[in-house]
């Protein structure tokens, strides 16, 4: 077969406007029958805004789309979905309180005489679960699966409905490394049978290692296509901002200040359960917590923030025990916190951005309880411009901003309560490599001024770059305390899978 023959889709100087907004400008894309075809560029770059064009749920302002030899224009995501494509969301699409049966086969329940022919549907539900390698009954409830599982059912319903092109966006962000090779596996049959992959994601070692080429999107533009096989990190993030990240290196040993928190034989029985976890934090220190998925580091955070309840232990912040059993509590001693899952615990997406920064403070700037809203303005374009924050207006509305911009209006929010202690919840979590390096550098200018900051993380090499210490958790407790600049992986992992003894 020819390259023309295989050639499944084109995108052709592809332009979208949002008012003033110049989203896409001249975007092209080429993907073949059988190729995983990855996209990549920062947040903001256009990623989204082409997705929602091939998906429907946006029209293009010019440019041509041809979808197998055939001029597309798509209406709605029924007309998308018609022709031939499938959207995988990093953020799931599954109805929870249904069947894995009737999500795969949603809005395509075929009946007859008004009733559902149920075994068939299972039997062709039980047929594409297996091509995905998912072991469970089609009547299971969504509810009751893991991430990882309902990522496959959402892959499985675009095989139900013949999809020739399936566009994954940020398909692993949530899953750990083992369901991440399972994904892996998912795809390369997919491409035997010749369906054709749009992979966006922000990890490019992986971009590298699943994709045959790459397109590389800035600032709304193409700026051009690489083979995976000839193209490098380096390579492929030049390409993305333009510029030569400068390398993150490992924090230099340092002295550090004194304590500013101090937690002691912090307890909890509930699921999951948190035993005798004690550690310290010092002002100018930033602690890396690192550890698998459920090892209880995020329940921790949460409970030092008095977001969960914890059953016994001490909590002393400057010396002096206190009892933090609600966030508004922890934010009237100096202490933030991100958490990490910004859009359902953090943002209010429909409000707006100035509401989203200023919102922690409104106690301290508020009289009497009116609230000042020039002032409220003010503090926003002061933290938008300090934490170069892309943005239209401050008044529009914080989900039109893109994921490592929204991830530094959160920050922004508890940099204005002036914070002694930040908790960061994973905080890279979906950001570009470029909103990365701005998040590394608050980070590091942070603690150079006194605050201390504690850093959960996935990401070994992030842990390893930006830690002074790092506290190591495993099935809710903590397994040792390294020293971040001569700490490695090795050891690291040692302790968090629970192979080396507690500390």
């Amino acid at each position: 077969m020819t390259t023309d023959q295989r050639l499944l889709l084109s995108v052709e100087d592809v332009s979208k406007h949002f008012g003033g907004v110049h989203a896409l400008r001249g975007i092209n894309l080429e993907v073949l029958r059988g190729e995983v075809h990855a996209v990549v560029g920062e947040n903001g770059a256009g990623k989204t805004t082409l997705i929602n064009i091939l998906g429907g749920v946006i029209a293009r302002d010019s440019g041509r789309i041809v979808l197998e030899g055939k001029d597309v224009t798509f209406a709605n995501p029924g007309e998308s979905q018609r022709a031939g494509i499938a959207i995988i969301h990093q953020e799931l699409t599954t109805i929870p309180a249904l069947t894995v049966m009737e999500n795969v086969h949603m809005g395509r329940m075929r009946s007859r005489y008004g009733l559902i022919n149920w075994r068939a549907l299972a039997v062709s539900t039980r047929n594409v679960l297996d091509e995905v390698g998912l072991d469970i009954s089609p009547a299971t409830v969504v509810s009751s699966l893991g991430i990882s599982q309902r990522q496959l059912v959402e892959i499985a319903k675009a095989l139900a409905a013949d999809a020739r092109l399936i566009i994954m966006d940020e398909p692993n962000a949530s899953l750990t490394e083992h369901e991440t090779e399972r994904l892996f596996d998912v795809i390369a049959r997919l491409k035997e049978r010749g369906v054709g992959i749009i992979f966006v994601s922000h990890r490019i070692e992986e971009v590298l290692r699943i994709s045959d080429r790459i397109t590389v999107f800035r600032d709304g533009a193409y700026v051009g296509t690489v083979t995976s096989d000839q193209a490098t990190v380096t390579s492929v993030v030049g390409m993305m901002v333009g510029r030569e990240l400068a390398r993150v290196h490992r924090r230099p040993p340092r002295a550090l200040g004194e304590p500013l928190l101090e937690v002691r034989n912090l307890r909890r029985a509930s699921s999951p359960p948190l035993h005798d976890i004690s550690f310290s934090v010092h002002r100018g220190e930033i602690l890396g917590f690192a550890g698998l998925v459920g090892a209880g580091r995020s329940e921790t955070a949460r409970a030092i923030f008095g977001a969960d309840r914890f059953d016994g232990g001490e909590i002393l912040f400057k010396g002096v025990p206190v009892r933090l059993d609600s966030p508004q509590k922890a934010v009237a001693k100096g202490i933030g916190m991100v958490p990490e899952e910004r859009k359902r615990l953090a943002l209010f997406m429909d409000m707006p951005i100035r509401f989203n920064i200023g919102v922690a403070s409104l106690p301290q700037r508020s009289r009497r309880g009116i609230v000042n809203h020039a002032d409220q303005a003010g503090l926003a374009d002061s933290f938008a411009g300090k934490l170069s924050i892309k943005l239209a207006s401050i008044d529009a509305p914080v989900r039109s901003l893109s994921g490592g911009n929204q991830q530094k209006t959160v920050l922004a929010r508890w940099l204005a309560i002036g914070p002694e202690l930040l908790i960061l919840d994973e905080p890279t979590h979906g950001v570009d490599v470029g909103a990365k390096a701005d998040i590394y550098q608050l980070m590091r200018d942070l603690a150079a001024d006194g605050l201390g900051i504690i850093l959960i993380s996935s990401e070994l090499p992030e842990i390893l770059s930006m830690s002074d210490r790092i506290v190591v958790m495993h099935e809710g407790r903590v397994r040792g305390v390294l020293d971040g600049p001569t700490a490695t992986e090795h050891q690291v992992m040692e302790l968090a899978t629970g192979i080396a003894a507690s500390a």
